[in-house]
C-alpha cells in the first residue's frame, strides 16, 4: 500500500498539572513592591516534540490491534459451546502508515451455498476501506471509521502471507462491517452447525 507523502509521528509530553493560582495583584502594583515584571515561563518555553520512529508506531499499533483481536475472539466464543473458533492472533501495519492495521482473530472452513466448502479468515482493522479485486487489497483508506471487520476466503495456511481465494468473489470478500454486533453475528453464521442456529442468529 503507498501513500502519497511521508508521515512523521510524534509524542507530545504529557499535560502539565495546573500551576497553584497566584494572588490577584495588578501589573504596576507588583513591579512597584518588588521591582520586577513578572511573566509566565510556560509562554517562552516552545512545546516538546520527541519524533517516534515507525518500526515504535507500529509496535504500538500492533499492541492495540492484537488487544482488540483477543477482545473480539472472546465475545464470538462465548456465544455458545456448540460454537468454538480457534485463536489466531496476528497483525500487519501498512508499511508507509504504520499507525494503520489489521489484526488476524480466527480461521474457520464451512459449507457456502450448493455445500461448496470454503476456507476463511475473520480480521479487525484501524480503518475502513474499499475491498479491491486485483493486486491492491485495500483501496480508498478513510479513517472516517475506527474498525473495519470483516471476512475473506483464504488460501494456504493461517500465518502466511495474505493468499485471497478469488474463486467465489473477485475479491474473496465474505462480509465487511464496521458494527461489531454484525461482525459477531456474521463469524458465527459461518462457524453454525445447522440451519436452526443459524436462525437463532439472525434474531439476535
Amino acid at each position: 500500500m503507498r501513500a502519497t507523502g511521508k508521515f512523521r509521528y510524534y509524542e507530545a509530553p504529557p499535560p502539565k498539572p495546573p500551576a497553584p493560582a497566584a494572588p490577584k495583584t495588578t501589573a504596576h502594583s507588583e513591579f512597584l513592591r518588588t521591582g520586577r515584571i513578572a511573566r509566565n515561563s510556560s509562554i517562552w518555553m516552545p512545546a516538546e516534540r520527541r519524533y517516534v520512529s515507525y518500526a515504535e508506531v507500529a509496535a504500538r499499533t500492533g499492541k492495540k490491534l492484537e488487544a482488540a483481536g483477543e477482545k473480539s475472539h472472546e465475545r464470538i466464543n462465548a456465544f455458545h459451546r456448540s460454537i468454538q473458533f480457534p485463536k489466531i492472533i496476528f497483525h500487519r501495519t501498512l508499511d508507509e502508515r504504520p499507525h494503520l492495521g489489521y489484526c488476524h482473530v480466527t480461521a474457520a472452513r464451512t459449507l457456502l451455498a450448493r455445500c461448496v466448502p470454503v476456507s476463511w479468515s475473520f480480521y479487525i482493522a484501524n480503518f475502513f476501506s474499499e475491498i479491491g479485486e486485483e493486486e491492491i487489497f485495500f483501496e480508498r483508506i478513510s479513517t472516517t471509521y475506527s474498525r473495519m471487520y470483516f471476512a475473506v476466503a483464504i488460501e494456504g495456511e493461517p500465518g502466511e502471507p495474505f493468499r485471497i481465494d478469488r474463486s467465489i468473489r473477485k475479491n474473496g470478500l465474505l462480509f465487511q462491517t464496521s458494527d461489531p454486533m454484525e461482525a459477531i453475528k456474521n463469524v458465527l453464521t459461518l462457524g453454525a452447525s445447522s440451519n436452526a442456529l443459524r436462525e437463532i442468529i439472525k434474531k439476535l
